[in-house]
């Protein structure tokens, strides 16, 4: 019996339905909402309406080069893909300012595909590249300045290969002028399935004129795989091969390959690798070289540069836009005169015959112009030869650059007797258009003979000791206006009597002793107190076990012209004393050595007889404190 009045509660439809179940559902709706959205999203992807994005093509490409790029056409070939083929035609990119008229590039046609996906993740990967008519003109002022990358962009070898399947070049050249190196290249380029990658053009290099050719194999047939290529610059004046392979097809940031060099000038190689060589003589080398990115290691460097033999190694590195250097250099025999060109070889003979031979060397130490390289190179010259008799023997040192200072120490110059020890800084920091050179040079245990390049009638231990600073652009024009010392000190050796004597003005030892007797040299001192590159002997003395003479005088560079005069006493009897005094005149490869007027006049002699007649020869000179004036010569 139902109760009158009572209504029953009312019960929703999905209260039903358990909620596991329920959820289930829900998820189910929502995981097709997505999959309806992805794959709307992956139909839209792959439908892309490219060429709708030429206005941000063009904006992408004007803020990387710095100028307006415009562009006729974008246009996508086919119509349904993931991997789109894309066309653009006519790409213009203006020219820099600074680099002259015209453009820095025009593509006719340029057709790429490219996965989307990897687009979507901001990565722009082609897979293949077709190009038609492009036109490319590179330039690099004297600055090192270029035209291809925008101003303030750090150089960086460390980008990723471009990983290509197929690559078709046809109508395409390139056109690179570089003031730096005094370079130039007119090349044309082409890539397909059946021949590879070509270049071929004409060009010059230092004014010389050389013919440039690149091969390589084609991409389709390489892809995944090492790719090797040879390149080839040949002339009169430079001639140079390359057989390498590439990690991959075009991916020359990571290679291997053997070089080889032939030239009349290491500056014309220089021009190609660019890193900052010198001119010499002809030079013939190879090398074996890997790069991986910006760094470069180039070892079994072997050959002739003139008729000097090297060998060695180098690594190098790009850090911080600097190029950083370590290596080594070997040659078992070394002719310095091989290391000047032959137009400097040229001109150094011609200053030779205008100026006459000179000491100090000329040179070159300006690196104002290596401004971006540091590092260290460890030098030995195990022979040096050309020198006719030199007392020169053997070298060994270790360069050091860094930002503009270049130290050569420790530095040894062995000698066929004796070494020379020490050190020289060229500072050429903060901007100095000449640079601040400092020397600091010790002789031991050398002997004049050695010195002399033979044996002499004169012979004895020689120590020396250099310490100067200057400025100047070679070591010699340095010197010349130079602050410091030179110490030069000779002794415990031997002389003819006859020579002893004539020092100390005895006339009749000098004139009729016996050219076989020898006396004893106990010390010659010298030492140059360098004031602008004139050196005041302060002291200059000669003493002998017959004899003393004490100069005065100076020593002035970079003519080397010497201005001594020295005043002899003997320290034994004598039966006719002269007087007068030495002079010492000409260079210092080419001294004059004479007496004062009137020493030998007829006058003169008879009042030295006079003298000797009533017993007045003057004084006696005693032996002279070699040890002690050699401390003072040789102690900076």
């Amino acid at each position: 019996m139902t109760r009158t009045g009572t209504k029953r509660p009312s019960v929703r439809p999905d209260a039903m339905i358990p909620l596991p179940f329920l959820a289930g559902r829900r998820l189910h709706i929502a995981a097709g909402v997505v999959v309806g959205l992805l794959a709307i999203g992956l139909i839209t992807l792959a439908m892309m309406p490219w060429g709708a994005f030429k206005p941000s093509i063009e904006r992408g490409l004007s803020d990387r080069f710095g100028r307006p790029v415009t562009i006729g056409a974008v246009e996508r070939v086919d119509s349904f893909s993931f991997t789109p083929t894309v066309e653009i035609h006519n790409l213009r990119i203006p020219q820099a300012a600074w680099a002259g008229t015209g453009d820095l590039a025009r593509i006719e046609r340029l057709r790429v595909r490219f996965s989307a996906f990897q687009l979507l993740f901001g990565r722009f990967r082609p897979g293949t590249i077709d190009v038609d008519g492009a036109h490319l003109v590179l330039v690099r002022d004297a600055d090192r300045r270029n035209n291809w990358t925008r101003p303030g962009d750090a150089k960086s070898g460390g980008s990723s290969p471009l990983a290509l399947k197929g690559l078709r070049i046809a109508h395409s050249m390139i056109l690179y002028r570089d003031a730096f190196q005094d370079r130039s290249f007119a090349v044309k380029i082409s890539a397909d399935a059946a021949t590879g990658v070509t270049i071929k053009g004409t060009g010059t290099v230092r004014g010389e004129a050389v013919t440039l050719a690149a091969r390589g194999a084609a991409i389709e047939q390489a892809s995944g795989k090492p790719w090797p290529f040879h390149a080839a610059i040949d002339g009169a004046a430079l001639t140079m091969t390359a057989n390498g392979t590439a990690d991959g097809p075009l991916d020359l940031a990571h290679m291997t390959l053997d070089v080889t060099a032939r030239a009349d000038d290491l500056k014309f190689v220089d021009a190609i690798i660019e890193a900052g060589l010198f001119g010499t003589k002809p030079v013939q080398l190879a090398a074996h070289v890997r790069r991986d990115g910006t760094a470069w290691k180039v070892g079994s460097i072997n050959g002739r540069i003139g008729s000097s033999d090297i060998v060695g190694h180098l690594d190098v590195d790009k850090v911080d836009g600097r190029t950083k250097l370590k290596g080594e250099v070997t040659s078992n025999a070394l002719d310095f005169d091989d290391f000047a060109s032959r137009a400097g070889a040229a001109a150094a003979a011609a200053e030779r015959q205008q100026i006459g031979p000179r000491l100090v060397p000329d040179t070159r130490i300006n690196i104002r112009k290596i401004t971006h390289s540091d590092g260290t190179i460890v030098f030995t010259a195990r022979h040096l030869v050309g020198h006719g008799n030199s007392a020169l023997a053997a070298m060994h040192g270790t360069l050091t650059l860094d930002h503009q200072l270049m130290t050569i120490a420790p530095f040894t110059l062995q000698l066929t007797r004796g070494a020379i020890t020490g050190s020289m800084r060229v500072d050429q920091r903060g901007g100095r258009p000449v640079p601040l050179v400092t020397i600091d040079l010790a002789m031991r245990g050398s002997s004049i003979a050695a010195l002399a390049g033979g044996g002499g009638e004169v012979d004895g231990r020689v120590d020396g000791r250099v310490t100067l600073i200057g400025t100047g652009s070679t070591i010699r024009e340095a010197v010349g206006a130079s602050d410091g010392m030179i110490g030069l000190v000779a002794r415990d050796g031997a002389l003819p009597a006859k020579v002893a004597s004539q020092l100390g003005f005895d006339a009749v030892r000098g004139l009729f002793g016996s050219g076989d007797d020898e006396a004893g040299l106990r010390c010659v001192v010298l030492r140059l107190a360098v004031r602008g590159g004139v050196g005041t002997a302060d002291p200059f003395l000669i003493d002998t076990t017959a004899s003393q003479a004490n100069g005065q005088g100076t020593i002035s560079f970079p003519s080397e012209a010497m201005a001594l005069r020295l005043v002899g006493t003997p320290k034994g009897n004598v039966i006719i004393k002269l007087p007068g005094a030495i002079i010492v005149g000409g260079t210092i490869r080419e001294p004059h050595v004479g007496v004062t007027p009137g020493v030998k006049s007829v006058g003169n002699i008879f009042k030295a007889i006079g003298r000797a007649i009533s017993g007045d020869n003057g004084p006696r000179a005693t032996d002279a404190d070699c040890e002690g004036l050699a401390r003072r010569a040789l102690g900076g």
